[in-house]
């Protein structure tokens, strides 16, 4: 071979020169990357108790660093092969740098509950949470993805891999019990004392949740759902006219920013002007939709919370329908979380009103599209549910029309962290005014019909977080979920023919609207009122009861 052919071999077998590495030789790298570099939430929370002011937190630190690489490099050893090592690291590098992102950005714990909200958002939220600021941990991912990529994996005899992944694991295995033995008295404690920093250890978190949520069966759930309230029967009826009831199902309105409540601001100006009922100090059954929904109109709620038991039992509006009460749950949002399943279902989401709706969303006021109509079509009492759009976020100002935009200037993006907390404040508060024009306009439409006796209840789901403590949106664990997300308003109406037929004492009522009330209150409330006698009526929960003249029936 002649020297020139012989450069040209050593230049090729230089440019095409690649690391070769075993599969424990890429796990491990990785699994240290993200103890380091995609966990800041946990590490800024862990700091926030105050741990790093002494030596011994310090060690402590060091002792949780090695902990968490070891733990996730023995998990990703159970799992990679010389098929799967190269797509699976790859995948999780990716995955693992967004779920750091939104754990920094907003607080998001990745606990079950906030994997169901995920996998139960539908495209139009999920466009929201793709900001251009989810680009940078993409791109950041993408470095040792490429990486990965670049180098060779070698090649050995099946049972030298074997051998080798058993004598690695073992090895790991002891430094990380080593680690934890070291601090295990501080580690225990936090863990024990701060259980919900767990949700915050990336991509074990997110993994562990959703292979929680990956072994429960909705459909099943949905399938065998348990008899409620088969007894139930509406009694003592004074006059021969119908009755209907609204309930307007609000979406992350929270207690502090609503005007009725003192309020810095009039966020409720309409209905500061009407005859209604303002609770003042209402506490929500969940900090997400997906726990909440379920559990307001569940027999149980919050004080006996069970969410299996809730999921797999029929609801307030199936105890409603054996009392041959009309329900219709019409929706401007996800769904109604298995809360009207079987029963009739109206989505206004994609409804073709020019002067409401957009290619994206449709504004709350498409609830009362036809509603006049709807109504006229039964022949008997009902009850009816308007699930809103409202103040979900982070896109707040879209939520409202041009006439609302009161507060100004407002933050007009979807990623929160690019804009200043006064102008979050202003946009969310702009979608109170108008939620407060719809609640006022539900009571006029109800108010139009003098041939039946009708009432609204207004309560929304969960709150939500603004930025304060860095927080936002919503769905942190409920032990640990601030006030901003657990808070919120209700309002009751009631028309006069309706309070003097159930001889409701509205002196009484006013009376008692500081009494502590909770999403376990409308179970029974509606009920009440609505005069259905059940074996599940609970008169304690019911809100009316202490202000009518007589029993509840």
């Amino acid at each position: 071979m002649s020297a020139v052919a012989h450069a040209r071999e050593g230049l090729r077998g230089r440019s095409m020169w690649r690391p070769s590495v075993s599969q424990e030789g890429l796990a491990l790298p990785v699994s240290l990357l993200f103890t380091l570099a995609c966990n800041t939430a946990f590490w800024r929370a862990y700091a926030a108790t105050g741990a790093l002011e002494s030596a011994r937190g310090w060690v402590t630190a060091a002792s949780l660093a090695t902990a968490m690489t070891g733990l996730h490099f023995l998990l990703l050893c159970l799992v990679l092969n010389r098929w799967t090592t190269k797509p699976l690291l790859s995948l999780l590098l990716v995955v693992t740098a967004l779920a750091g992102y939104y754990s920094r950005h907003y607080g998001v714990y990745l606990d079950p509950d906030m994997i169901r909200n995920i996998l139960h958002t539908d495209t139009r939220e999920a466009r929201e949470l793709l900001t251009p600021g989810l680009a940078l941990p993409v791109l950041a991912a993408l470095i040792p993805v490429a990486l990965v990529w670049w180098a060779r994996i070698r090649a050995q005899r099946p049972a030298d891999a074997l051998l080798r992944r058993v004598v690695v694991m073992v090895a790991v295995a002891t430094v990380t019990a080593g680690a934890l033995l070291l601090s295990f008295q501080d580690i225990s404690a936090l863990m024990r004392n701060r259980t919900e920093l767990r949700h915050l250890i990336a991509p074990g978190n997110y993994l562990v949740s959703l292979a929680r949520v990956a072994s429960e069966d909705p459909a099943a759930a949905v399938r065998a759902r348990q008899p409620l309230g088969n007894d139930a029967r509406v009694v003592g009826r004074s006059n021969g006219k119908q009755r209907v009831l609204v309930i307007v199902v609000g979406e992350t309105v929270r207690a502090q920013n609503w005007g009725l409540n003192g309020y810095a601001r009039q966020t409720t100006p309409e209905l500061a002007d009407l005859d209604v009922l303002n609770y003042t100090d209402v506490t929500a059954c969940g900090s997400s939709t997906d726990v909440s929904l379920p559990c307001m109109f569940s027999a149980q709620g919050r004080r006996g919370y069970d969410k299996r038991a809730i999921r797999e039992s029929e609801s307030l509006l199936n105890v409603l329908d054996h009392a041959g009460i009309a329900t219709l749950w019409r929706d401007n949002q996800g769904g109604c979380k298995g809360v009207c399943a079987g029963l009739p279902f109206e989505s206004m989401v994609d409804a073709r009103v020019p002067e409401l709706c957009n290619a994206e969303h449709c504004l709350d006021e498409v609830l009362l599209h036809d509603l006049h109509a709807r109504i006229d079509g039964q022949d008997r009492d009902q009850v009816i549910v308007l699930h809103q759009l409202g103040n979900h976020g982070p896109s707040y100002f879209q939520r409202y029309p041009d006439q609302f935009r009161q507060f100004v200037p407002v933050c007009e993006s979807a990623d929160l962290g690019k804009c200043r907390q006064a102008e979050i404040v202003n946009a969310y508060d702009n979608a109170i005014l108008y939620t407060d024009h719809f609640l006022a306009r539900v009571i006029e439409t109800l108010e139009a019909d003098p041939t039946r006796d009708s009432a609204m209840i207004y309560i929304s789901d969960h709150g939500e977080s603004l930025g304060e403590g860095n927080l936002y949106l919503h769905g942190m664990p409920y032990a640990i979920a601030p006030d901003t997300q657990l808070k919120v308003p209700m309002v009751m109406w009631l028309s006069p023919p309706l309070a003097a037929d159930r001889n409701i004492d509205i002196a009484c009522m006013r009376q008692r609207l500081v009494t502590p009330a909770t999403h376990d209150n409308l179970f029974s409330s509606v009920l009440g009122l609505m005069q259905v006698e059940t074996g599940v009526y609970d008169a304690s929960q019911d809100l009316f009861a202490p202000c009518m003249g007589g029993a509840h029936i």
